[in-house]
């Protein structure tokens, strides 16, 4: 049985830890909201291009772009949006564990990382990495989704990669994200196929020119939403982790404080019968 010296050190080390996850909680809190705002701003300006989009290469089928080219999927690219850091909870594995299916067994799939985590994970085990991006995951620019857009785009252009997908985790509150894979390259929904809406166009100076800028536009806001998302879930998660880390480190403490009552009281006890039991024995 330990020792009520024992148990103080104990209760002194889990109320240490308490301070240090009650300061990171406060800390995601803050930083959350920030993050919540601007994923929730940049959502109708990412639906808004890809309507924009859709509606001018429908009208525009004579046009072509190597970035609405369909070709077999011979290679694949997976552009995998995870965390830098850890203790945010199942964030991370879950995150792993929407990208596995995908690429497990398959020699043709490679990976384009974003954070520490994925990068560590695939490493590990010896999974084709093309790419691996850090520092970023908790705050992402606009100038981090161009460079990923740009760099994903030549790896399409240039036939390094037939089909790429985005896997990223998509905010719905703090205590509910869900990992999602959605299709990068070439452009879905776009281009032969699409249905044409009831408005013409009159393209100046042409319809591949439109195209031309619309395009890596488009990928570039696509990703900086999945950007935004993922760190407003990674905040979240952490928050919550936290939270729940706090509450556990309380609890601990109260089941200590009532164990050191009781090794207190029974030290107590067995000192007042030594003193009766000397007494006695001095009559």
């Amino acid at each position: 049985m330990a020792s009520a010296r024992d148990i103080r050190r104990r209760i002194k080390s889990v109320k240490n830890i308490q301070q240090i996850t009650k300061a990171m909680k406060m800390v995601a809190a803050a930083r959350l909201r920030r993050a919540q705002e601007r994923a929730i701003a940049s959502k109708p300006y990412t639906d808004k291009i890809k309507e924009v989009l859709t509606s001018v290469a429908a009208n525009a089928r004579d046009a072509s772009h190597p970035l609405l080219e369909v070709r077999e999927g011979k290679q694949i690219g997976y552009l995998v949006l995870s965390a830098d850091k850890g203790l945010a909870g199942a964030y991370s594995s879950n995150l792993i564990k929407e990208v596995l299916p995908q690429v497990r067994g398959k020699d043709n799939a490679k990976l384009v990382t974003v954070g520490r985590k994925a990068r560590d994970y695939f490493k590990r085990r010896g999974y084709n990495i093309d790419g691996e991006f850090t520092g970023f995951s908790e705050k992402p620019s606009y100038p981090d989704a161009v460079m990923l857009a740009q760099l994903m785009a030549e790896k399409f252009a240039t036939g390094e990669y037939d089909e790429i997908y985005l896997t990223y985790t998509h905010f719905y509150s703090p205590i509910n994200q869900k990992p999602t894979t959605i299709k990068l390259l070439p452009v879905a929904g776009i281009g032969e196929g699409a249905e044409a809406p009831q408005t013409e166009y009159i393209f100046e100076p042409s319809a591949g020119e439109v195209l031309s800028l619309l395009l890596p536009r488009y990928l570039e806001t696509v990703i900086y939403g999945a950007l935004l998302q993922s760190a407003a879930s990674e905040l979240g998660a952490r928050m919550t982790a936290m939270g729940s880390a706090t509450d556990n480190a309380q609890e601990l403490i109260s089941k200590l404080t009532l164990n050191y009552n009781k090794v207190r009281q029974a030290t107590i006890t067995r000192e007042i019968s030594e003193i009766v039991g000397g007494a006695e024995a001095l009559k």
